[in-house]
This record gives C-alpha cells, structure tokens and sequence, in this order.
C-alpha cells in the first residue's frame, strides 16, 4: 500500500518518497453538559478532533476521532496509534530510497504542517519567512502534498 500511495504523490504531486498527508479537523458539537472547557477550542466553539491521514487520491487509510476540542493537532497525534507505530517503526514503512536528484536514501514521510512535531519519518515546513530559494521551493512542494488533506476534508464535509 505505501509503495502506491508514494508513487502517487510522486507522480501527482511531485513529491516523492511521500506516503501521506496528515491534518487535524475540529468538527462543531453541542457542548456536552458537565464538559467544562474540555471541548473548548481555540476558535471559540465547542468541538471534537477529527486526526486523518490521506493519500494522494484524497482517501482516508489513518483517522483518530473524539479527542477533545481543546486539544492540538500536536497533542492528538502523540495519542494515536499511528504515532506509537511511527516512534516503535512498526508501521511497515518502506525502506529509505534514493530521491530523484542524487543517490542518497531517504525517509519515506508523512506530510504535516507546522503543528506537528518534527521526526523521521513526519516531515513539516521550514519556519519563518526570510527563507532562502531551497527552502521556500521545498515549503511551496511540501504545501502541495499536504494541502491533500485539506482538501479530503473538504469533500467530507461537502458529502
């Protein structure tokens, strides 16, 4: 399955070696009585986490749901079991290969933004903006995976 999904965001997407983009979606909810400010999110509204990872074809093949509202992107990550399968590599991610430009194996990743934490195998954009041309040039293709799960949860919510 991840040598597809990599192929895909290779041929597609133009970054290669990708084998998911991963987002958070804060989906409203009636404040459940006696919650206090446990689903209380930082936009004001009362709401669950919906943690998903999509392919390049905008499916689903991770999803967390029900973590409290108040909680981070960062913070439901840490508790799933997609990360514990990252941190224990027991996720059967592809060996490291070679990218396109040189010989030098690399990472198969995951895509985030810049809530999630930075590891081996989850890649984030660089901070900042005086960044310079090889830096702005990966953010700008590293967006383009990842904006994949935007749109996934676009179409959910359209459906």
């Amino acid at each position: 399955m991840w040598r597809q999904i990599e192929c895909g965001f290779r041929e597609r997407w133009q970054f290669p070696n990708c084998i998911g983009a991963l987002d958070g979606k804060h989906v409203l909810i009636q404040a459940p009585p006696c919650s206090g400010s446990k689903y209380f999110n930082y936009k004001k509204s009362f709401s669950i986490v919906l943690l998903a990872l999509v392919d390049y074809q905008y499916r689903f093949t991770f999803v967390d749901i029900g973590s409290y509202g108040s909680n981070s992107d960062s913070g439901v990550f840490k508790n799933t079991a997609l990360c514990r399968k990252m941190q224990n590599k027991t996720l059967a991610i592809p060996d490291d290969k070679p990218l396109i430009v040189d010989d030098q194996p690399c990472p198969h990743v995951i895509v985030g933004d810049e809530a999630f934490p930075l590891m081996t195998n989850l890649m984030r954009p660089y901070p900042g903006s005086d960044l310079n041309d090889a830096k702005r040039i990966y953010n700008y293709r590293l967006s383009r995976a990842r904006r994949i799960s935007e749109n996934a949860f676009g179409i959910l919510a359209n459906q």
